[in-house]
């Protein structure tokens, strides 16, 4: 192999590592944010105890898609991997707000029995 072929090869296996960072890091945050927002509307509980289980949940989330970036066999798969389940899990959420119940008024919104409460 010659230096210029040398040169290339490491130039492509470094590109390829700082692509799998960048998708660990970007890909895992989003579908991190994703599971979280989506957990938050469909776990039966309490809306803080649902808020605070599914942002636990999110960091085991960001941990298997950096693991599965890297663990990937090529950057190719590893991106279609994340943007698939990301993919999931957005349509899920999209699911889950539109069949949510629609708020109404609660307390801390100042509205009294008999008073309608501007739209």
């Amino acid at each position: 192999m010659t230096s210029r072929s040398a040169a290339k090869a490491d130039l492509l296996a470094r590109a390829a590592v700082l692509g799998r960072v960048v998708l660990a890091a970007g890909g895992g945050y989003g579908t991190a944010a994703l599971a979280t927002a989506l957990l938050s509307l469909t776990l039966p509980l309490t809306r803080a105890e649902a808020v605070t289980a599914a942002t636990l949940a999110s960091f085991v989330v960001m941990v298997g898609v950096v693991v599965y970036v890297f663990a990937a066999r090529s950057l190719v798969r590893a991106a279609l991997g994340v943007g698939g389940t990301a993919l999931l899990l957005g349509g899920a959420l999209w699911l889950a707000i539109g069949l949510a119940p629609a708020p109404g008024p609660g307390p801390g919104t100042g509205a009294r029995p008999g008073m309608s409460v501007p739209a």
